[in-house]
């Protein structure tokens, strides 16, 4: 960040943590190893000696005190315990940060970008000092705003309309996994205003 340069500029993009369950698990076998590498880089980050077995429950890991009965479920749960920690960290630290940093990083929500795709184009590109190009803008709104939307296939990148999967997990997720994602991610959900 320091390096003159390169004036580096970061945008951390976030979404709703309850959003980003659902989609995992829709794509839980394809994300099983992912989530197992994002547990692991847990346990490598605890002191010496707190190594659990994955089986074992985690102190307010996702799964409600017992293990999900799909074991790709249970690592699922984990791995989003473990990004929202590391999002808790990320929001602190630029918190604290000096003003130098700050005014090299910016936060983007994945749904105000859908809800503004035009604004949040600007924003970012204005805060990275480039030019607004009209075929950008044609762009970010054609893939936010296309006509069709999939929710089976939650990883694919095409012109869809994705105001409607920012609110996706609110007609798949059960309450107790609500309650169990905001119980996990509470703290950052609340940074970010969610």
């Amino acid at each position: 960040l320091r390096e003159p340069g390169l004036n580096l500029r970061v945008v951390q993009l976030f979404r709703d943590p309850r959003a980003v369950h659902n989609s995992r698990l829709k794509a839980r076998q394809a994300l099983l190893r992912e989530s197992i590498q994002v547990l692991r880089s847990r346990h490598r980050a605890e002191p010496r000696g707190t190594l659990r077995h994955p089986q074992q429950q985690l102190p307010g890991m996702l799964g409600g005190g017992r293990a999900p009965q799909h074991r790709a479920e249970f690592f699922i749960g984990g791995a989003l315990e473990v990004i929202c920690q590391a999002w808790l960290r990320d929001l602190l630290l630029a918190r604290r940060a000096p003003a130098w940093v700050r005014r090299r990083y910016t936060q983007l929500r994945y749904e105000d970008l859908v809800r503004e795709p035009r604004a949040q184009l600007r924003r970012l590109l204005r805060f990275a000092g480039l030019p607004v190009p009209p075929a950008l803008e044609d762009f970010v709104l054609n893939m936010t705003r296309g006509a069709a939307y999939s929710s089976d296939r939650p990883f694919l990148i095409s012109a869809r309309d994705a105001r409607e999967a920012i609110h996706a997990w609110r007609e798949r997720l059960s309450r107790q996994q609500v309650r169990q994602v905001e119980a996990a991610c509470g703290e950052a959900m609340s940074l970010l205003a969610y």
